[in-house]
């Protein structure tokens, strides 16, 4: 069976068992293969754009002996999908903006219609798509937060529910963090950003992910500040809000996890 990063296999792994998935922006088909490979998925889709991962995704799934369970086909996000053909939807490995753009592409095309469950990995602006989920009739079931390499990843796990506007509302209320009323949208908004289900139980991982894009920030702030320019120095003030923010929301994470249902 193929092996795979730490990355794919924490997508793996919230696949639903016996879902037919359809992997957006595939590259080598790896994680496609395994789910087949595996048994937990019993056929797949690979969709990639670009001609060389699209070509090196046809080699893997016939070198896996597997052309008869998973399809490979080239196309932009989810044109590759049609509507019935899946039950999950992976994407993985690029940034959360053209993630949502790609969903929100499929949810206007009906491609997502009878699509039951998101598995979703930004490299960067995680934000966006937490925001994009609660949009449009979703609701974060999981996230989880991963190092490899050096470097962060978030992986978000998603489904339809009949009920998402009022668990969204609880999911994304700031209350645990014990602010006033008059901030709850600021610190909604550090919900979308940082993860509602990190904050409340926060892991080392966490604070690690947090203190590392502290670190950034400070630097990023002193170069900034080393100008004097006004433009700059509002803009270094601002830098300095946001790592104000920052600190204050790691402060307040509570050290059990309360119920948000």
């Amino acid at each position: 069976m193929i092996k795979l990063s730490q990355r794919l296999q924490t997508i793996a792994d919230r696949v639903t068992p016996g879902s037919r998935v359809a992997d957006i922006g595939s590259d080598h088909a790896l994680l496609p293969v395994y789910l087949v490979q595996s048994g937990r998925s019993p056929g797949a889709i690979a969709g990639e754009l670009n001609t060389g991962p699209f070509q090196a995704a046809q080699k893997q799934v016939a070198s896996a002996g597997l052309k008869s369970a998973i399809t490979v086909r080239q196309g932009n996000g989810l044109a590759v999908l049609e509507a019935g053909e899946a039950d999950t939807v992976t994407i993985a490995g690029m940034g959360g903006v053209l993630m949502a753009e790609i969903l929100e592409w499929g949810a206007q095309n009906g491609k997502l219609s009878d699509v039951k469950e998101l598995v979703l990995q930004p490299n960067v602006g995680e934000d966006v798509v937490r925001q994009w989920l609660t949009n449009h009739g979703w609701l974060l079931q999981g996230e989880t937060i991963l190092e490899e390499d050096g470097r962060f990843y978030e992986v978000l796990h998603a489904q339809r529910t009949d009920d998402f506007a009022r668990a969204n509302e609880a999911l994304y209320d700031p209350a645990f963090l014990r602010r006033d009323a008059q901030e709850v949208e600021l610190w909604r908004g550090w919900l979308y950003r940082m993860g509602p289900y990190s904050l409340r139980s926060p892991s080392p991982l966490l604070h690690r992910k947090w203190a590392f894009e502290l670190q950034k920030l400070e630097r990023i702030t002193a170069q900034v500040a080393s100008s004097d320019q006004p433009e700059a120095i509002v803009k270094a003030e601002e830098f300095r809000k946001e790592i104000r923010e920052i600190q204050e929301v790691l402060a307040c994470t509570p050290t059990d996890r309360p119920s948000f249902n």
